[in-house]
């Protein structure tokens, strides 16, 4: 969606988990200026978005995340209204675990896995999409949205200038058209700030050393620098649709989700396996793979992503045959004691997230938010109970949100 670029109150870059908590806990707090969020992706979620068809309305693909954990309590509180409203509800379903002989057996502690566990109402993107409903609960007083959202856009550059209150970020595509002004900016992510960007998409400089190098800001230095030296792993995840007949023998197994142990991993390449019921006795499976298999395909995206598609990143059609029929294969492999389940029908997709799960350490609390450059973060790349989690994604912007109050 094309909006025009006329100065918002707070953009934020990135409407994953992260950036849409952010929204929705800044309504919560009472704040009432105007929000923008900026999405690569057509539409919220990030890594917990749901993969759809316009040919096809009942094809609803959880491609990241299949679920969510909370592991400490209290929860965060945007728990509570979603639960209320609808919008997640508690896991339905099995989890077990893949051993190295490939039999299934009891669940293991994989970080993911433990405490409370919850899913979106119909697909994974409602937990976004519920958070947004959350934001959008009122407007400005001049009767514009009060959050809008501008889904398949990349912001490529950054620039700030002014002093003080007279601070505006201005932010631009690759062909350098102004997307957006904003008093104060937020990144939900890390990729305007690390050097991946140059590696992997050729990009010249890191958008966001360019800004912290101009302005000379010793906490935006310190918070560019901490996120350029932080480490990802990948995840390249095999989508599978499945029409009636060859979905039954999935549907009838006793889990939704399947963890590989370690053995597993090494041995097949998988690090988690779901089971997504669809309409009309349908369902979709989807294989994420180790990150030591997605290391090895690094290059390679799906030709549907929206990194494919904005960032020029579409790769040869054989190369992304071969990594399909890879990870196929080692589903193939991973699954064959006896249990008859077969893809025969499907219609594979490739998923590949370049940076799925950050290494510590996060960005540290004391450099969540750089006042003398209007600048936050937040995201599950920032250090804190429910690192490299969606519960870290939340907690983050929740406490993010308190801070900005102060300053907005």
């Amino acid at each position: 969606m094309s909006l025009q670029p006329r100065c918002v109150d707070l953009a934020i870059i990135g409407a994953g988990v992260g950036g849409c908590a952010l929204a929705a806990s800044l309504r919560r707090e009472g704040f009432g200026g105007s929000i923008r969020l900026l999405e690569i992706g057509r539409g919220p979620g990030g890594r917990s978005a749901t993969r759809r068809s316009r040919q096809d309305p009942d094809l609803l693909i959880n491609h990241g995340a299949p679920c969510f954990n909370l592991r400490s309590s209290p929860s965060p509180q945007l728990i509570a209204p979603l639960a209320a409203a609808g919008w997640i509800r508690p896991f339905e379903g099995a989890i077990r675990s893949l051993d190295g002989n490939g039999e299934i057996v009891d669940p293991i502690d994989d970080g993911f896995s433990e405490g409370a566990i919850w899913q979106g109402h119909g697909s994974m993107d409602a937990l976004c999409e519920g958070l947004l409903a959350i934001a959008r609960g009122g407007e400005t007083t001049a009767g514009e949205a009060w959050c809008e959202l501008q889904g398949g856009t990349l912001v490529r550059q950054l620039k700030l200038r002014g002093e003080g209150s007279s601070l505006r970020w201005s932010l631009r595509d690759g062909n350098g058209e102004l997307l957006c002004e904003a008093r104060w900016l937020v990144l939900s992510g890390s990729l305007l700030a690390h050097p991946r960007a140059q590696s992997v998409f050729g990009w010249p400089e890191v958008p966001l050393q360019v800004v912290a190098e101009e302005r000379g800001d010793p906490q935006l230095l310190a918070a560019q620098r901490h996120l350029a030296g932080m480490s990802a792993r990948a995840s390249a995840n095999l989508l599978l649709s499945l029409p009636a007949e060859a979905a039954q023998p999935w549907l009838a197994q006793p889990w939704r989700l399947l963890q590989c142990q370690e053995p597993a991993q090494q041995r097949w390449g998988l690090r988690r396996i779901s089971i997504q019921p669809l309409a009309c006795d349908r369902a979709a499976v989807v294989a994420e793979s180790s990150a030591a298999f997605a290391e090895r395909h690094l290059q390679v995206y799906g030709s549907r992503s929206s990194a494919a598609q904005l960032l020029g990143a579409k790769p040869p059609a054989e190369a992304e045959a071969a990594v399909l029929g890879a990870l196929e294969q080692a589903l193939s492999e991973a699954l064959a004691a006896g249990l008859n389940l077969s893809t025969r029908d499907s219609d594979g997709q490739l998923m590949r997230w370049g940076a799925a799960f950050p290494d510590p350490p996060g960005l540290p609390e004391s450099l969540r938010l750089c006042p003398q450059s209007a600048l936050g973060f937040c995201g599950d790349a920032l250090a804190g109970e429910g690192f490299g989690r969606i519960e870290g994604a939340l907690r983050s912007a929740e406490a993010l949100a308190t801070q900005l109050k102060s300053v907005l």
